[in-house]
């Protein structure tokens, strides 16, 4: 990397900032695969549009089907994953975008490396906490039963760990609180 060096551009984070009237951050949504992070991001994406907030999500799904196709569901594929989404979100941030991040992101070390590359004042992790049977029982893909049969190998919460936040800044229960509230609760935190 001694051959590497950071080009400077004329135009700064603090002048696309000002350029758009916002403070942005990344807001990191982790959970179980059913327990609403995709629905809750993609709403609260919306009430921030109706603001007038210049925003963009990042959705697991999305991801793995373009930049990183490459990858497979290992333990070190997943935390490359989560490493290569949280450099881009990074550069998001830099453009002054409010980035909503919807993954998994089941290890509590990789959620610490996004945040470190991120950095710790611009990263909000937001655990969207709902219990393993009603993951299950909102099954849309079709996933936890493919997993239950043996079909997918290493899912997380069946025979791959999912290690919840020890202290997220916001947790939202979507078993108990509707999408709605789950999203004016992080408007609040917001301040927007």
């Amino acid at each position: 990397m001694s051959n590497l060096f950071k080009q400077e551009t004329l135009v700064s984070q603090s002048n696309r900032i000002e350029l758009l009237g916002q403070e942005p951050k990344v807001l990191w949504f982790t959970g179980l695969s059913g327990s609403g992070k995709s629905t809750l991001a993609d709403a609260l994406q919306l009430e921030l549009f109706k603001r007038k907030k210049l925003t963009y999500m990042l959705d697991g799904d999305n991801i793995r089907m373009g930049l990183n196709q490459d990858l497979t569901f290992s333990d070190d594929d997943r935390i490359e994953n989560i490493r290569r989404i949280a450099e881009v979100s990074k550069l998001f941030l830099d453009a002054g975008i409010y980035t909503l991040c919807s993954f998994i992101s089941p290890f509590h070390s990789e959620r610490q490396k996004a945040k470190s590359i991120i950095g710790a004042s611009n990263f909000i992790e937001i655990f969207v906490n709902a219990s393993l049977d009603v993951c299950e029982s909102r099954d849309v893909k079709g996933l936890y039963k493919r997993a239950r049969t043996g079909e997918i190998k290493k899912f997380t919460g069946i025979d791959s760990p999912y290690e919840a936040p020890i202290n997220p800044d916001i947790e939202i229960n979507t078993s108990e609180t509707t999408i709605s509230d789950g999203v004016n609760k992080i408007l609040t935190y917001l301040e927007v």
